[in-house]
């Protein structure tokens, strides 16, 4: 007859004494504990974690202990999932023999394998970035090939605003045309332009100062009278 606590205690002991840092019992009925377990450092020294809680059913290793995640750092959903998918197939394919070693080492593998899986997709995320990179310069320094089609398209585009640019030309022509008044329209419009000059003189009153060094000069002008002129002849003039 297998005497299962027995079987229990002798592997708690040597779980603590394999993971002396990570190991923690929780409680003796039933028995349970929690082992923390940590990838391998990556490239750029990062790590990711998960913290492993079992529980001993009372007939095991012939029966599969509980387990559950009870903390992980740097995990996702999937990783988390994939995990517990990993507990499971190595409980049944163990069942009969005591495990959490097994369990543990399991995981442990599977978290390394995550960390590699972060840097290759670390490094295709780099890749992809300067692929896009590489591809937005080709685009600048080579533009975009001109097809049938995309001509024909910028073509449209371009005589559709050629027009819409001549539209509005012609009809802000058209409404300067009608907002421009001739001189006699202002005149009719302002009946002040006809008295301005009155008024001008009516307020300046007796302050109106005439420059008579203007008119100094007109003595010496030679002007003739057309009578002293011996040559007119005002007869020509109405036969003209």
């Amino acid at each position: 007859m297998t005497d299962y606590s027995e079987e229990q205690r002798n592997e708690l002991e040597a779980l603590e004494s394999i993971y002396p840092d990570s190991f923690t019992v929780l409680s003796e009925k039933p028995t349970t504990f929690t082992i923390t377990v940590t990838s391998e450092a990556g490239e750029n020294d990062e790590t990711v974690q998960t913290t492993l809680k079992f529980i001993y059913r009372e007939k095991y290793p012939d029966e599969t202990p509980l387990y559950e995640i009870v903390s992980q750092e740097n995990l996702d959903d999937n990783d988390v999932m994939d995990i517990i998918k990993l507990l499971e197939q190595q409980a049944e394919e163990n069942l009969g023999m005591v495990m959490i070693f097994t369990l543990v080492s399991a995981v442990q593998e599977k978290l390394n394998e995550i960390v590699d899986q972060i840097k290759t997709r670390r490094e295709e995320e780099k890749k992809q970035k300067e692929r896009e990179a590489e591809e937005e310069e080709k685009q600048r320094f080579h533009g975009t090939p001109v097809t049938i089609e995309n001509f024909l398209n910028w073509k449209a585009k371009f005589d559709a605003e050629l027009l819409e640019i001549k539209r509005k030309k012609m009809k802000e022509e058209e409404q300067a045309g009608k907002n421009k008044l001739s001189g006699k329209q202002l005149f009719e419009m302002d009946h002040n332009l006809d008295t301005s000059d009155i008024q001008f003189l009516e307020e300046a009153g007796n302050n109106v100062e005439v420059d008579e060094s203007l008119f100094q000069e007109m003595d010496d002008l030679e002007l003739e009278d057309e009578e002293d002129d011996p040559d007119y002849n005002p007869v020509n003039l109405d036969s003209d």
